[in-house]
């Protein structure tokens, strides 16, 4: 039986490679969307289901909109319905980027 390691030895040992922690870093803001939408989902006592109900859709459509594998993202307006079905609004604000390009 092999040892394998653990997502965190997996993770901080791929992030030592400067071309993967970039694309990390890229994404940490899409990651933390769908975080915070799942838990006001949750926080709403919904199910995926309830949702697509609510927004006249399918399961597999919420499940892909929550889902950080996702490979596209949203469109602004498919946001603010899902907000609004559950029970939240979207804010959008733009932040200095104090990277140097």
């Amino acid at each position: 039986m092999t040892n394998r390691p653990s997502f965190e030895t997996f993770k901080e040992k791929a992030l030592q490679n400067g071309e993967v922690k970039a694309q990390y870093e890229a994404l940490k803001p899409i990651f933390a969307l769908k975080k915070q939408m799942i838990k006001a989902r949750l926080d709403a006592k919904l199910s995926q289901e309830d949702v697509a109900i609510l927004l006249h859709t399918q399961k597999s459509t919420i499940s892909r909109l929550e889902s950080p594998n996702s490979k596209s993202l949203p469109n602004l307006s498919t946001l603010m319905e899902y907000a609004k079905a559950v029970g939240f609004h979207l804010e959008i604000t733009l932040t200095k980027n104090h990277l140097a390009l």
